[in-house]
């Protein structure tokens, strides 16, 4: 009996037990789908948050997109190009200001110092002398000016918000450099709608060279005159021969009184262009580029450095080196290891020839096409084939040149409206020396006998020489003729 009650008590627990284990199962598989359950509707949830949130993200952005961002405060920063922001400048601005729109810097040099690469500057009409008339502007960056804006820089306009330049005398004692000086880098360069004049930094004499309406001659750097600082002979815009090159476009300016070139540059790589400019009354040459690169410069086996073109530009009225008359004073140079391609110029009335080819260029390197020329006193090419050789051909001898091209220039007296005084007295310019010395004076038969140098005097005068010319009539030989010269 006792087994028998032992074996059911024993076969009863183990009932028992059993039961517990399933409760126990069944309890964790209950939580465990509780669990996943849980777990999906927080990532339904989650899902379903980002949802709304992607919605609402785009529908603001629709927003932003449909209104104008208003800006309380504008600022270079909000005005941008692709390649970079926009710095104004303008005489009632202040260089402490942000450089906006709404808040320009005053000096040229001052942006030019902001600026970065890429950066654009634009200047509103007015007389800029640079920060304190130091009376140049210098740059060891690629630079972009662009001037002639109105005063709420919403339009570009040379001839009636013109951006002039102009340094005064007092300038020439501290400052005696070129107006624009570029020495380093200038790949990327642009001068644009700017008047370059020297006119007010030049010393011209009270008498000689005398022209009713216009003035005196100009007073050369070795001729000071009491009072005043002796000229400045240097360019309008210098590009030295260190700086490192790449591509300069200098287009729609005008320089007017340059006392040594109007542009001159040496040119280590890329392109040089120069379009829809005009030049008046520059000494030596309106336009000189040259080659600055490693390599030969002779003719025979010249390397080419950059690529320079020169079109739609109006030259007229360029003086020589020294008021005697006889060396320099041409509109455009060609010089060596660059090649040139010259067309649709007006180039006339130049103390020497229009076009100067006398450093022997290569034949090859060289286009002239579709350029009027006239009125150059020396004719309108000087051209060296070889050493000890020197011609000087007017347009008709043309077709016998050799070069890459030459076709379409033509000779003719058109109607330009330059300043009739001016005109006339260059015409007849002429230069005289008047010697006085007497062999038989008692001063001189007295130095003969002792063997030193006999005395006189000697006088020179010129009827004209590189007097001033009115910048206000520079401009308008924009347009004046079509097709020709600057438009």
């Amino acid at each position: 009996m006792l087994n028998i009650k032992k074996n059911k008590f024993t076969k009863h627990k183990k009932l028992n037990i059993m039961k517990t284990i399933l409760k126990s199962l069944c309890t964790i598989l209950i939580l465990f789908a509780t669990i996943n359950m849980s777990y999906g509707q927080i990532n339904r949830l989650r899902d379903a948050g980002s949802q709304v949130n992607n919605r609402v993200n785009q529908k603001t952005d629709e927003t932003t997109k449909s209104q104008p961002v208003k800006d309380e405060k504008p600022s270079v920063v909000s005005t941008e190009t692709e390649s970079g922001k926009i710095i104004f400048v303008s005489n009632s601005g202040n260089n402490r200001n942000d450089g906006s729109k709404a808040s320009p810097m005053k000096n040229i040099d001052k942006a030019i110092e902001k600026a970065g690469a890429g950066d654009k500057i634009y200047i509103a009409e007015g007389v800029y002398m640079g920060t304190f008339n130091c009376g140049y502007l210098q740059s060891d960056k690629p630079i972009q000016l662009y001037g002639s804006w109105d005063e709420n820089f919403t339009k570009q306009d040379i001839k009636n918000h013109p951006t002039l330049f102009q340094p005064d005398n007092k300038s020439a004692g501290a400052g005696r450099k070129a107006l624009l000086l570029m020495e380093k880098e200038v790949g990327g360069t642009v001068i644009d709608n700017i008047v370059w004049d020297m006119g007010e930094r030049n010393v011209y004499d009270p008498a000689d060279g005398f022209v009713e309406g216009i003035g005196g001659r100009l007073r050369l750097p070795t001729e000071p005159l009491q009072g005043l600082n002796s000229t400045v002979g240097e360019p309008c815009i210098a590009i030295r021969a260190g700086s490192l090159g790449g591509d300069v476009t200098i287009q729609n300016c005008v320089f007017v009184n340059g006392a040594s070139f109007g542009i001159q540059i040496g040119q280590r790589s890329g392109k040089v262009t120069i379009k829809n400019n005009v030049f008046v009354a520059n000494k030596m040459a309106a336009i000189e580029v040259f080659g600055t690169c490693a390599g030969s410069n002779q003719k025979r086996d010249m390397v080419a450095c950059s690529e320079v073109e020169i079109y739609n530009n109006t030259i007229l009225f360029t003086w020589s080196r020294l008021k005697d008359m006889m060396d320099m004073g041409y509109g455009v140079r060609i010089m060596t290891k660059c090649t040139y391609n010259i067309y649709n110029n007006i180039i006339g009335l130049s103390v020497m020839a229009g076009i100067d080819n006398s450093r022997f260029c290569k034949d090859e390197y060289v286009k002239i096409d579709n350029n009027i020329l006239f009125g150059n006193k020396k004719g309108d090419l000087e051209y060296f084939p070889a050493s000890n050789v020197e011609l000087h051909l007017t347009v008709d001898q043309f077709e016998d040149l050799e070069f890459a091209s030459v076709s379409g220039n033509k000779s003719e007296a058109i109607a330009l409206p330059v300043n009739k005084a001016y005109l006339n007295a260059f015409i007849s310019a002429s230069y005289s020396e008047d010697t006085n010395w007497d062999p038989n004076s008692t001063q001189n038969q007295w130095a003969r006998a002792m063997g030193m140098n006999q005395q006189g005097t000697m006088s020179s005068s010129a009827s004209m020489f590189m007097n001033k010319y009115p910048w206000e009539e520079a401009l308008e030989l924009f347009g004046a003729y079509k097709g020709y010269g600057a438009q």
